[in-house]
This record gives C-alpha cells, structure tokens and sequence, in this order.
C-alpha cells in the first residue's frame, strides 16, 4: 500500500541489545542491572531478581511483527495462547537494532516517518522505585545509550523518545534540557504515580511546576506509553500475590481490571491538579494505551464538573480534548474515539515490530476508511507531524 502523502506512525520500538543499560551506567551501580543465566537461558535482574517481564530479554529471536493480530481482534474461538500464536520466531533483524537498516524498512512499508519507543526499557522505573537515585542513573545511562546508537532524530524519519523520570524535578528538568539539546522532538514519561521519599504523588501536582515550566520552554511533545506502571499489586489484592508484572501472562482477571487503568488515571491527575490550567502550551500524546478508557474519562470529568465547577479553570472535557492526543489499538472502536476528541486528536500508531501490533503497519487506514480523504491524512499524517514540531511557549 502507498500513500499519496508522507505517513507518520506514532508507535514502533526498537529491540534493546544487552549493553542498553549497562553502556553508561555508573560504576557504583554496575551491579544493580546484570544478566544472568538461569538453566541456560538468560534473564535480566534488577538489584540481584530475576524479571519475566520479558521472557528473553536478549531478543535474538522474537515473535514475527503482527504475530498476535487475531488474538487482540478477540478471534480466538479454539482458545489458543500467545505462544501458539506466536508459531516459530524470527531473528531479530538489524532493521530492530539499527536507523539505518529501519529507514530502509520504513520505505519499503510505505512509512515516512515514526516515533520511536524502547521495549525492555519499560521495566526500570518500577523495579527501582525504592532508590531514587538508582532510577535517575539509569534512565539517564539508557538515554545516552540510545543517542549513541540512534540518535534523537534521524534525518527527520525516526524520533526516538528519551525517558524522562520524575521522582526528583531538578534533575527531570536537567535531563529534558539534555534530551532537546541532543534533537530530541518528543520525551517519554511513565503513565504512574511518581514515586519518592515521601510516598508516590501526581505529576499533575504544583511540586512538578518546575519540570512542566522547562516542558513549556522547549515545546516538546510529552508522550505516555504504556509501561509497568506497578498496578498488577491492585490485582494482587484480588488474586494474591505474584512477584511483578508479566505482560504477556495477564490471565482474564488482571486484564479486564487492569486494561487502560494507569493512563485513565494519570490523564484525570493532570487534569484535575491543574496541569494544563498552570501550563497551558503543554501537549500529551497518549501511546499504545489504547482509547478504551477515554470514554469513561470524559463521562466522570464531566459529572465531576457538573458537581463542582469550582474544581476546574474550564470543563475539564474541553481541557482534554484540546491538549491530549490518543494512539487507539487497531481492534478498537476508533470511530467512537473520533466522535469523543475530534479527529484531529487521533494518531495512527502500529507498535511495529511487536507481536501485538500490525504485521503491516499502513493497514491501519482499514481502520478509518469510513473516513473522507482529508480526515484519513490527518489521522495517518498531519496529527503527529504537527505534534514533532517544537512549539516553546511564548
């Protein structure tokens, strides 16, 4: 499929080689990231345990791109699992390891352009959450891992996008300032309560004005994505305990409960503490959360604004639909979504390579061909284009 305009697509990710946390890691803390062999497979460990989180945190082989698909659409009449859907891996191809051999993908897709997201990099924050200092290490030593290896902006066609931790403001502040020096176009922060000495907080609470003003003074896009926001501990509390968050191991109970919870959550803690209000040129994408939750958002944003107006500057709706922006899955009711925030506040997104996303990443236009021509441009292109676009704050 080829398009008569450049397609921008909000969601790909690279694959992390074993050197992606360790390059630039300080030496007082080599231990705190190994990898380990356990019966002759091997596995990361965070502070000396293990992690599932990714079966095979090396990703030389992986599951071929949109290996999941009818899985995700709910066509799974026989029961199978993921790993039978998942058949026989592939090799990881050097177009998951490298820009330049992903341009090359990219053209041949039929993609222009795409943000660019880590994959095993997901897991830190939460396995870290007890040392601050830790955590800011390393996220800034995979930063630096990640300008070397892809830089922040290759040639206009591959955005990757830098995490952005926020236990400790000052030094958020001083790593997005890095981040945009280096070309960054869009930074990564958590969909999660953040963590600190004195318990988790909102990232929509004055405390963080600092960072939100520095966010303003650069005009950057601050993108959501999906992560290990520590909310499998709720489902524990039905379930009974299990040691950490495991993906692709969800069982029907943690995904019913669990599905689109951390970015509901977050989105209404930015609205309702006032961070838009405070920080009105700031500009959030919400990436491979799906759009599930928006609805259910908007309807509990406006009755809490129907009951007490004082609360919010505005109608909370018209504050999220004005500075988020939403990557819906490909199996959901975009047609809804539209209708909720406006087309221009839908990003195509097609989490090439995982399994869960789409095999060809274009497909996604099947999605809204009920669409005029213009609106289909603007979801597949104009949207996250404009959104790449520097904008400081006057």
């Amino acid at each position: 499929m080829n398009l008569d305009y450049h397609a921008y697509d909000a969601d790909n990710h690279l694959y992390e080689p074993i050197d992606a946390f360790t390059r630039h890691l300080p030496e007082r803390y080599r231990t705190a990231i190994r990898y380990v062999d356990v019966e002759g497979r091997t596995k990361i460990a965070i502070n000396n345990k293990i992690s599932e989180y990714i079966p095979n945190p090396t990703f030389e082989v992986v599951a071929a791109p949109g290996a999941w698909e009818e899985y995700y659409r709910g066509n799974n009449p026989d029961g199978m699992t993921l790993r039978e859907f998942t058949g026989k891996p592939i090799r990881c191809l050097p177009a998951f390891r490298n820009p330049e051999d992903r341009v090359k993908l990219l053209d041949e897709q039929g993609v222009y352009a795409t943000l660019l997201f880590p994959t095993l990099a997901s897991l830190l924050e939460e396995r870290m959450k007890d040392d601050i200092n830790l955590t800011h290490a390393a996220i800034s030593a995979f930063n630096r891992w990640m300008l070397d290896e892809w830089t922040f902006n290759y040639h206009d066609r591959i955005f990757p996008t830098p995490i952005i931790t926020l236990p400790d403001p000052r030094r958020a502040i001083e790593e997005l300032e890095w981040c945009v020096e280096n070309g960054a176009r869009a930074v990564l922060i958590r969909p999660a309560p953040v963590p600190g000495v004195r318990g988790s907080r909102s990232m929509g609470l004055p405390e963080f004005d600092d960072f939100w003003n520095a966010v303003e003074q650069t005009g950057i896009l601050v993108t959501c994505h999906a992560s290990d926001s520590g909310y499998d501990a709720y489902a524990s509390d039905w379930e009974g305990g299990r040691d950490e968050f495991l993906p692709f191991k969800p069982g029907a109970f943690r995904t019913v409960i669990s599905h689109g919870r951390p970015i509901f959550d977050t989105m209404a803690a930015m609205i309702c503490h006032g961070l838009f209000e405070r920080h009105p040129s700031v500009r959030v994408a919400c990436i491979e959360n799906g759009s599930t939750w928006v609805a259910p958002l908007l309807l509990e944003l406006s009755h809490a604004y129907g009951k007490m107006p004082q609360e919010f500057a505005e109608d909370p709706v018209e504050t999220f639909r004005r500075h988020i922006s939403v990557s819906p899955f490909y199996e959901e009711d975009i047609p809804g979504l539209i209708d909720h925030i406006g087309i221009d506040r839908v990003l195509f997104g097609s989490d090439f390579p995982h399994p869960e996303g789409l095999g060809k990443p274009l497909d996604f236009i099947k999605e809204v061909a009920h669409r005029s021509p213009e609106d289909q441009k603007k979801v597949m292109s104009e949207n996250l284009k404009e959104l790449l676009t520097l904008r400081p704050a006057a």
